[in-house]
């Protein structure tokens, strides 16, 4: 259904920096960065990038969005989330965990990302 999805950040060296840690410990290569300044993340068929505002205003986070990022295992969520924190992410939410409900089964991992962009990586039970 989606082409690609597309972050707005404040600091885009510092949200690299904490997209290279998060996705690739789900093993996605470090984004690239275009000759705009953007940087592009290409895994497993997915295209997600991040770029300065190009308004000039500052990016600010979607109340009541959540990007979320497919994990083949809990394990690859929690190392997600560990990289993630590690690298400037905070923690929201409950901890990582499997979440029940609706019929089905979701093992969960939030962060913040550090222009407050929330996201999630997400392994179906």
């Amino acid at each position: 259904m989606f082409s690609h999805v597309m972050l707005g950040a404040n600091d885009v060296e510092a949200s690299k920096t904490f997209y290279d840690a998060a996705l690739g410990a789900m093993g996605a290569k470090p984004g690239k960065v275009d000759p705009y300044g953007r940087v592009m993340y290409f895994h497993s068929g997915s295209l997600f990038m991040l770029t300065a505002p190009i308004d000039g205003k500052k990016a600010t986070s979607a109340n009541g969005s959540t990007i979320g990022f497919t994990a083949t295992t809990p394990e690859e969520a929690d190392a997600f989330h560990k990289a993630g924190l590690k690298a400037g992410g905070k923690a929201i939410e409950d901890p990582p965990g499997w979440r029940e409900g609706a019929g089905m089964r979701l093992y969960l991992a939030y962060l913040r990302d550090p222009s407050g962009n929330k996201i999630c990586a997400m392994c179906r039970g």
